[in-house]
């Protein structure tokens, strides 16, 4: 059975929102506070989604193919993450070391200031079948940029 380019996309962007909405869900209402990796791979679903509802709207089909690649990139980034958390190579600077870039003398030293502590990318805050959210992530928005690609080539 052949699935149709709308379906194709619909399926794509579905996935991205889904994916999306669970890292919020994770955020908001599990109390994840993501690390700056974790807010990288949410760039690229929420591109695809506008990309997605876009191509929906007009019909262009070389839109899938912009959609494959914000497919790409989260994975990517995801993987780069992975790597991280598996301490296969260094994270960034602002994620792994504790920094406390960008908050003042006065508020660091301010009782009354609610100072977040440094979520850390290179800690697996949560896993399932042993893959962690990245991991997850990776292996999820490959299959969504197989479904972008495939549409991207559908007549």
């Amino acid at each position: 059975m052949s699935l149709s380019r709308p379906i194709l996309i619909l399926l794509a962007t579905l996935g991205s929102a889904a994916l999306l909405g669970g890292a919020f869900a994770f955020e908001y209402v599990g109390g994840l506070a993501p690390c700056q990796l974790c807010i990288y791979q949410r760039w690229p679903h929420a591109a695809a989604i506008v990309i997605g509802l876009v191509a929906l709207a007009t019909g262009w089909r070389g839109l899938a193919w912009l959609g494959g690649l914000a497919a790409l990139t989260t994975a990517g980034v995801g993987v780069f993450h992975v790597g991280v958390e598996q301490a296969w190579w260094e994270g960034l600077a602002t994620c792994t070391a504790g920094s406390i870039e960008g908050i003042s003398t006065a508020d660091l030293l301010d009782p009354s200031k609610d100072v977040a502590a440094v979520v850390r990318c290179d800690e697996i805050a949560w896993s399932l079948l042993g893959v962690s959210m990245a991991g997850w992530n990776a292996i999820l928005s490959l299959a969504l940029a197989g479904l972008w690609l495939k549409a991207a080539r559908t007549l």
